[in-house]
């Protein structure tokens, strides 16, 4: 095993340790991140149960484990209260983006959240996949998937028109904004059309591509989106080597390139650095939601600079406080490894605090300076799940393809990526 391959497993070996250690076992309940009094997050929960198909495979745990650990998460979802209570775990079919930790019913007034109900629908999908076999509870994991699925009413998501709303909430209704143009919604739209239930039709796919936004950016053409983590949270679960959509068929890529030229797109920013940020360089990048030093304004060396805290990030228009998140270059990894590995390489020498128990932690800030620090620079106290799931699950792409592999084998995804007008490459032999 190189070097570089030896880094990989134990980041990855560390980072899966989050779901391990962090979950409640009683109900599968995922915190969103290491702060003490943290929520679940149920994107949190769907990254874990796709961790632990992982996790069986790479032996990081049993596969008598991992099976214990999902039946026990989908049991709960599948008994969960559906319904328009203001503490219910959900909504027809959906769920709300964060639920306390020993109850699993709705914190914080948080929404109904599509898109994180999403993930979670990807990870049960995943566990159906993963776990084949004929014995009672692997079963028991397959039809729990295709009940759960079933359940989601996106239909009713479309509240009546053409693209699938963000979320809704009890106490007044659907949230004004939907999923329109380039995003992380991807994946959603690709399990929305598949439903056996409650399809959307395929028309609801082409009005969100209507509004994508192609840019010419650094000597780079792709369809853009500022922060990292919309090039890659959708490429999790669905290869997108070779096949293309009506669009992308128009721009002869396909999505998976166009995550690459983002990627290189990211680390031209870094070089060219137009803010004046501490530690940027050609292998210190990485630029998308993230915890950050703020919400404060300090003046560094005779400049304002305003610092955020947790916020999406983007290039080349921001917000850009200085704050680098690791994560976001680990989950490039199946895209551009020739500028990743070093990138890791860099963070290991230069910045080795970074690291923790977990592996990565969330982001640090080398320009931050309060004048209360005994060194200048911040670096996040915690970890954050939906940070922690990408990495486990975009190194194991980028080194075997394994998630990519297993859900080519769910009919839901491939009948998904057709109604939504992909074709070509792997797709022909599916």
């Amino acid at each position: 095993m190189s070097q570089s391959e030896e880094a990989l497993d134990e980041l990855q070996r560390d980072t899966f340790k989050y779901f391990l250690k962090e979950s409640n076992r009683a109900n599968g309940m995922v915190p969103d991140n290491t702060r003490r009094g943290s929520h679940a997050s149920i994107a949190a929960i769907g990254f874990a149960l796709t961790a632990y198909t992982i996790g069986a495979e790479r032996g990081f745990i049993t596969r008598a484990e991992a099976i214990e650990r999902t039946l026990t998460t989908l049991r709960f979802f599948r008994d969960s209260e559906q319904s328009e209570e203001a503490d219910a775990t959900g909504y027809n079919g959906f769920y709300y983006h964060f639920l306390y930790m020993d109850t699993g019913r709705r914190a914080w007034e948080s929404e109904l959240s599509t898109i994180d109900s999403t993930f979670l629908l990807a990870g049960i999908l995943a566990s159906a996949a993963y776990f084949d076999g004929d014995a009672p509870d692997e079963r028991e994991i397959r039809s729990l998937a295709e009940e759960l699925y079933a359940r989601a009413d996106w239909q009713w998501a479309l509240n009546a028109g053409e693209t699938v709303s963000m979320g809704w909430k009890p106490e007044c209704g659907f949230l004004p904004y939907r999923w329109e143009g380039y995003n992380e919604a991807l994946i959603l739209y690709v399990l929305a059309l598949a439903s056996p239930t409650h399809p959307i039709p395929a028309e609801s796919y082409k009005a969100q591509t209507r509004t994508y936004c192609w840019k010419h950016l650094y000597d780079l053409e792709f369809l853009y989106a500022g922060p990292l983590f919309i090039h890659q949270l959708s490429h999790m679960w669905i290869d997108f080597r070779g096949i293309q959509d009506e669009f992308m068929r128009g721009k002869g890529i396909d999505y998976f390139e166009n995550s690459r030229r983002a990627t290189y797109a990211q680390q031209q920013y870094a070089i060219r650095n137009p803010l004046g940020h501490k530690g940027y360089s050609e292998h210190c990048w990485g630029i998308t939601a993230s915890d950050g030093p703020g919400p404060t304004c300090i003046k560094i060396e005779g400049v304002e600079r305003y610092f955020f805290d947790y916020t999406a990030r983007g290039i080349p228009y921001g917000p850009d406080d200085g704050t680098i998140a690791p994560w976001a270059a680990v989950a490039s990894l199946p895209f551009a490894p020739e500028i990743v590995l070093p990138a890791l390489r860099h963070f290991n020498e230069v910045y080795p605090e970074v690291t923790s128990e977990y592996g990565f932690k969330c982001s640090f800030n080398p320009t931050f300076d309060s004048g209360h620090q005994s060194k200048p620079g911040w670096i996040s106290k915690g970890y954050y799940g939906l940070d922690q799931g990408p990495i486990v699950l975009m190194i194991e792409n980028h080194r075997t393809r394994f998630l990519w592999e297993l859900m080519k084998k769910c009919p839901l995804i491939v009948e998904g990526l057709c109604k939504a007008g992909f074709t070509g490459g792997w797709l022909q032999l599916s």
